[in-house]
């Protein structure tokens, strides 16, 4: 049963976010499991402060720059990331001229079918990877994510993915394919692993890229590439380490970071 949150709450939008969770858990888009990942994710939310950083804003236009470079871009959707983020994904996907294919670790036919629906409730024409269209294998990966759509992920050059995903990150490196990952833990195996990763929100990132692909599209083949290959995805982990670490020092000293009534 949902409830009205009052728009002035001060975690409004937090609340928001968990609600569409549940949500979507209700309607067989989101598993339990989701539910657990997502409160992980929300504690480092808290310890970035809640904000794209600037690590996060150079990954993106760096990012964005290697999808629009992209002879095949494919965004991989699970629940959490349909259900948060849906309406920018199709977004996302239009600018980019991607593909879109569902992939899922706890996969069930039904669960597939309803992230598909609900996507194309939101304006996407095909979405793959669902049921027999998922006939393709990721080598050297054995959890249902290993089945991909042969028209999708198995032959995309550059992949867009969200949330903690780690062994298929480094599956798909090993396949040759550059991953794109937002994920907002700087020390999980898909961060670490991942060509660029944006440490950042999903509901955050996913606008600014949608924004930075408008601003992106009119540049040359050159400059994008330019940008592409100045970017450093380990010293930009590092950066938003140091910035966490540097963050977490100065709420020390203060011993509080929020106002507290006098």
């Amino acid at each position: 049963m949902s409830i009205e949150i009052p728009k002035n709450h001060p975690r409004y939008w937090s609340l928001v976010i968990r609600e569409k969770l549940v949500h979507g858990f209700r309607e067989g888009i989101v598993v339990p499991q989701g539910l657990i990942a997502h409160g992980r994710g929300e504690a480092f939310d808290y310890i970035i402060g809640e904000k794209t950083i600037e690590p996060a804003l150079k990954a993106i236009e760096a990012a964005v720059a290697k999808l629009l470079l992209a002879k095949y871009p494919v965004i991989s959707v699970n629940g959490n990331f349909a259900v948060l983020c849906g309406e920018d994904i199709v977004k996302l996907a239009e600018e980019l001229n991607a593909r879109i294919e569902v992939n899922l670790f706890y996969r069930t036919r039904e669960r597939e079918e309803k992230i598909a629906q609900y996507l194309k409730q939101l304006g996407v024409s095909e979405v793959l990877g669902v049921g027999d269209d998922a006939q393709c294998v990721i080598p050297e990966l054995f959890s249902e994510r290993r089945r991909v759509s042969c028209r999708g992920i198995y032959i995309a050059d550059v992949v867009l993915l969200a949330l903690e995903d780690g062994d298929r990150t480094e599956a798909l490196r090993k396949m040759g394919k550059f991953v794109i990952a937002i994920d907002i833990n700087p020390f999980s195996r898909t961060a670490q692993m991942a060509n660029i990763t944006i440490v950042d929100n999903v509901v955050r990132a996913i606008p600014k890229m949608i924004e930075k692909a408008k601003e992106l599209k009119s540049r040359s083949k050159e400059e994008l590439q330019k940008i592409v290959e100045n970017y450093d995805n380990r010293r930009t982990l590092g950066e938003v380490i140091s910035y966490i670490r540097s963050r977490l020092d100065e709420l020390a000293k203060k011993g509080v970071f929020i106002e507290l009534p006098k």
